[in-house]
């Protein structure tokens, strides 16, 4: 069984139409960090959102319910093969009448959309990682991508700035594994390295129960202390950036490293309280993007 969204190019679609149908998309959902909000620059709004768009799709493919993992493979693959066909010419779906557009202006390569595919399908195949460095080795198609589309969108394609792109984008992606530890428990999904597990003497008994105990409280630790690191890393790129991206790099900065620091303000306990931005999280981190 093929998703719904699948089939919406029954109809031709005009650019303006797709773009708005992107735009549509993006507002539907909620998300911790701004989707072409308001802060970036209006004339990069619609491409921001045509991306957002094939990501998020592809997204509800490896997640939505009601589908077998074949199927969700299926409508991945036939995702990818629109991708395909909307870098020869021939693209019929509103996502990708924009998306090509977008690709042809900014030159945007298909091997970036083409790993963000590679990770949706590892969402459906693979629930756990054994070391920290396969974990990395997942970021590097689930998140990276996403920090380097939006760098060439507004024509930024240094080695160095992608590379702190990729350092950012890394922890963005880290943070999110680690508050949602009991969400995606419940999808099968662990993503605390094995091999961590083993370390500090946890088991997946202790997380189905949702032991809060000293040994995980370590181990969550030790990954938000490497989660840290990863932010600090990708700091310089906040600076290095200009006017036109500087002030919604550092909203996603700080909203990453204000989860991790309520991570530890509740003393690593995610079971128990789910840890989120709050309107007044998000006042702050505003007026502290602000300040800096």
């Amino acid at each position: 069984m093929s998703s719904p969204a699948l089939h919406i190019a029954s109809r031709s679609w005009t650019l303006a139409e797709s773009y708005d149908f992107c735009h549509r998309l993006a507002a539907a959902h909620y998300e911790n960090f701004p989707v072409a909000s308001r802060f970036i620059p209006k004339d990069r709004r619609k491409h921001v959102a045509a991306i957002y768009a094939f990501a998020r799709t592809a997204d509800d493919f490896a997640d939505e319910p009601g589908f077998t993992p074949a199927e969700r493979i299926d409508n991945l693959m036939n995702w990818q093969q629109q991708l395909t066909d909307c870098y020869e010419g021939r693209a019929h779906h509103p996502v990708f009448i924009a998306l090509a557009e977008t690709a042809d202006r900014f030159q945007i390569p298909a091997e970036l959309f083409l790993r963000l595919l590679t990770a949706f399908r590892a969402d459906v195949t693979v629930n756990r990682y054994e070391t920290f460095e396969d974990l990395l080795a997942y970021c590097e198609n689930s998140a990276n991508p996403i920090g380097r589309l939006v760098l060439l969108l507004f024509n930024y394609r240094s080695d160095s700035l992608l590379m702190q792109s990729d350092a950012i984008c890394t922890a963005l992606q880290l943070t999110n594994f680690w508050q949602d530890i009991g969400v995606d428990l419940q999808k099968g999904r662990i993503y605390i390295p094995q091999e961590d597990l083993g370390r500090f003497g946890y088991t997946e008994t202790d997380i189905r129960e949702r032991r809060c105990t000293r040994a995980f409280q370590d181990l969550l630790a030790s990954e938000v202390t490497r989660t840290e690191l990863l932010f600090a890393e990708g700091r310089a790129l906040l600076h290095a950036v200009g006017s036109d991206l500087r002030f919604e790099l550092t909203l996603t900065w700080n909203g990453g490293m204000r989860i991790l620091q309520k991570i530890r303000r509740s003393n690593f306990d995610v079971f128990e309280h789910r840890p989120t931005l709050s309107l007044i999280d998000k006042a702050f981190i505003v007026l502290r993007s602000l300040h800096r």
